[in-house]
């Protein structure tokens, strides 16, 4: 009679072998892919790149105008609505000044609202659009406020150029008076900021809902990996306990806590709208709180910054203090004066007078090439990022074919 317990003792470490060595291998291959994937980018691999970019971005205009067509009379609605104002602005009659007031606000808003979805939208690769162009806008506005005694700015050219008005009247210039006249753009930027934290949100919550492995995102995984460390107690470094506290705070606050994560300024925000997604918060509860933070509170503490470091007083100290820096500091105050005193006087032309908006400053032309930088690096990112999303869409079938040929 044989020894079935002496057979089943070998192969159970046989299958246990078996088991590791497919792990190995799934492991193996992950890595493999991921490697591939971060080659993927304009100045490795150009051609195989744009051709990704191009596929990825059909599949997704192809995906999102299907997924248009399932709410139909929102469609329809917003067609009509679209046509009515393209045939009010293009009938003459006295209702055109209104039509041309009302859509130069709008298209106001609706630039600041697109810049702001562009510096929170990408989970941090975003282009820093109130460096770039909303603080320097608060900021030219403060100057100007200050060298004319009066925010009542003519329109046009405001608020694509800025002139003292010509009738010469005086107001008493205050902070607050400053944050009224930027507000509209500030919030619109806000709101716009807002709206871009949604897709973390969205993508957490549908891999939970959805069940799929969440190595098919690298944000999913590095929720994981923190919360492993939590559960092994290892060390974290100082990033991941921020980290840890703004999982924890969203987690057990709820609104409030999105709320305060919102209302300053917080580079790891991206990861509260993970968590969110994640623990399934409702959509109005997280979209509602990061509205509130961003477009109002944390809104009016940047404008109430950019006004502050803008003030004349503290402009012309800044420029004295330039001096104290070791060799170079002389050299620097001559170029910011120019500057400054360019700006004072493009205030004080006429409209109309011809003069150029534009000095030859040569910190213009710094801050015009670094702004073109920006732009360009934000692009790439968003070819590489697609190209790359297609490599992954490319395996992800590939695993699911293979899964049902075994099945």
């Amino acid at each position: 009679m044989p020894n079935t317990s002496t057979k089943r003792k070998d192969v159970i470490p046989e299958a246990n072998g078996n088991n590791l060595a497919r792990i190995d291998n799934v492991q193996e291959a992950k890595e493999k892919e991921k490697s591939e994937r971060e080659d993927i980018v304009l100045w490795k691999k150009p051609l195989i790149t744009l051709e990704y970019f191009v596929r990825e971005s059909v599949i997704l205009l192809y995906t999102y105008g299907k997924k248009s067509l399932e709410y139909r009379k929102t469609v329809v609605f917003v067609t009509f609505l679209i046509t009515v104002l393209v045939t009010l602005t293009n009938i003459t009659g006295p209702h055109q000044s209104y039509v041309q007031s009302s859509y130069t606000q709008l298209a106001w808003c609706v630039y600041w609202c697109g810049l702001g979805v562009l510096s929170s939208v990408g989970l941090g690769t975003g282009l820093h659009t109130f460096l770039l162009y909303l603080g320097p806008h608060i900021a030219k506005v403060t100057i100007a406020a200050y060298e004319c005694g009066s925010v009542n700015f003519p329109e046009p050219p405001y608020p694509d150029d800025i002139i003292c008005p010509e009738d010469g009247i005086q107001t008493v210039i205050s902070i607050f008076t400053i944050m009224s006249k930027v507000r509209l753009e500030a919030m619109c930027w806000g709101a716009g900021t807002a709206l871009g934290e949604l897709p973390p949100y969205f993508m957490a919550r549908a891999a939970r809902l959805s069940g799929y492995d969440p190595d098919d995102e690298s944000d999913l995984k590095d929720l994981e990996e923190l919360e492993r460390k939590l559960r092994n107690k290892e060390d974290l470094t100082l990033l991941e306990r921020a980290k840890v506290g703004v999982e924890k705070m969203v987690e057990r606050v709820g609104f409030l806590g999105i709320l305060a994560c919102a209302s300053i300024p917080n580079p790891l925000f991206d990861l509260a709208g993970i968590t969110c997604g994640h623990f399934l918060v409702p959509f109005w509860t997280f979209f509602g709180a990061t509205l509130i933070g961003k477009a109002i509170i944390k809104m009016h503490i940047q404008k109430l910054f950019v006004i502050i470091a803008f003030n004349e007083t503290l402009i012309e100290k800044a420029i004295v203090w330039l001096t104290m820096v070791p060799i170079i500091g002389s050299k620097l105050q001559e170029p910011f004066k120019e500057f400054l005193v360019n700006q004072k006087n493009k205030l004080h032309r006429t409209a109309g007078s011809g003069m150029q908006a534009e000095s030859g400053s040569i910190l213009a032309w710094v801050f015009e090439k670094f702004v073109i930088a920006m732009i360009l690096y934000f692009v790439i990112s968003i070819v590489n990022s697609l190209a790359q999303s297609y490599h992954k869409r490319i395996h992800k079938t590939k695993k699911t074919q293979s899964k049902k040929a075994v099945d």
